[in-house]
């Protein structure tokens, strides 16, 4: 083997052998995100209400057909009422707020718009996590391996066993993490799709004229 090949293997093995202890922690930064996500998510479909398409149509057909302050104010209490959560109540009132006003289809895409984005940001944590625990299992995985092998040329069964079960344990966190992460991913992608449907639903029915029907691409 020639010096200059030496000199870069040993730098290659230094660098991943520096890489040993941060890839560990961030093993278990990213168990522990993901378990916190769990608990947000099992919060959050705690405080969500029960979805009703037929009670959410008529509040905000009632807000579009309200003819005085009053009748329109509890009309738009029905609307805020009958959202699944306080999120899409907020984005709901901002939409009413919107009707009539100079600019109003714009002003409402972008409302729309805002709180797709809104819960896109809220699907990138574990999105992130679903991609990152299984490479940092991996990572941790393959980097002790080397010692391992260097224990098992050695004779050395003490160190080979020592860093075979921190390889093996360190590929199950990482495993829990992705699994987790992707199960967590996957109910919030479905509730929040579904509540850009009606929100979508609620925005193509108060700008729709009470004698035309709504699209219907709307809330699809």
């Amino acid at each position: 083997m020639s010096l200059p090949t030496a000199a870069i293997e040993d730098v290659v093995f230094d660098v991943v052998d520096a890489l040993r202890v941060p890839v560990l922690l961030a093993a278990l930064i990213a168990l522990a995100l993901v378990l916190v996500e769990l608990g947000a998510l099992a919060v959050e479909l705690r405080k969500r209400r029960r979805p009703d398409a037929a009670a959410l149509e008529r509040a905000a057909t009632a807000v579009r057909d309200a003819t005085g302050p009053e009748e329109r104010a509890g009309a738009v209490l029905h609307l805020e009422l009958a959202a699944t959560s306080n999120a899409m109540a907020r984005v709901l009132a901002t939409i009413v707020a919107t009707v009539g006003q100079p600019g109003a289809e714009n002003r409402m895409a972008k409302t729309l718009a805002d709180y797709d984005l809104g819960s896109l940001r809220r699907l990138e944590r574990t999105r992130f996590l679903v991609r990152a625990g299984p490479a940092l299992g991996l990572m941790g995985t393959l980097i002790p391996l080397s010692p391992a092998l260097d224990g098992l040329a050695r004779g050395d069964v003490q160190q080979l066993s020592d860093n075979l079960r921190i390889a093996f344990s360190v590929t199950v966190v990482g495993l829990l993490t992705g699994a987790l992460a992707f199960g967590i991913s996957l109910v919030r992608d479905r509730l929040y799709a579904q509540d850009y449907s009606d929100v979508e639903f609620v925005a193509a029915t108060l700008t729709t004229p009470a004698d035309q029907p709504v699209p219907a691409g709307a809330g699809a």
